[in-house]
């Protein structure tokens, strides 16, 4: 499941990159309400309010999480039930947005403090993501995440 799920993102980006902006949706190609998605996303996760996430997520949303876990929608969701998933501060920016047709990338760096029930709480991370979201009729919905965190730099580097 989870090499046909890591196929599938990587076809759509190498297909996307084959066919170009030929397939642009719109004059900005969504780029403004991809951002308006993703503010709203950390807002939700800030806030664990998980109707706002659960909107903003398909319901076969998969995610690669920091900690090496492949998890799905509901498991996401539970472990913010739990207090797990939890942050006192996020900041994303985003550094790639490219749009293929109703399916889009966005690529950047988060920076967060873990709150809650979380082994991390109080610790500050520092991450890369990136995310697919496919275009639906209420808008943009998050279908793929990968992130990872980025380990401090070491001494004179």
């Amino acid at each position: 499941m989870k090499s046909a799920v890591l196929a599938v993102v990587f076809a759509v980006a190498a297909w996307g990159a084959a066919v170009g902006p030929a397939f642009a949706m719109d004059s900005d190609n969504g780029e403004a309400a991809l951002r308006a998605a993703n503010a709203a996303e950390v807002d939700a996760i800030l806030a664990g309010d998980e109707t706002k996430l659960s909107s903003l997520w398909a319901d076969t949303f998969v995610v690669t999480n920091p900690f090496n876990k492949f998890v799905t929608k509901p498991e996401v969701l539970a472990l913010m039930t739990s207090g797990v998933f939890r942050f006192s501060s996020m900041e994303r920016a985003i550094d790639y947005i490219h749009t293929y047709g109703d399916v889009a990338v966005v690529a950047g760096s988060e920076t967060g403090v873990w709150a809650g029930k979380s082994p991390m709480t109080g610790k500050l991370s520092h991450f890369r993501f990136t995310t697919v979201w496919q275009r639906a009729p209420g808008g943009w919905v998050e279908v793929a995440r990968h992130a990872n965190m980025v380990p401090p730099a070491s001494p004179g580097s």
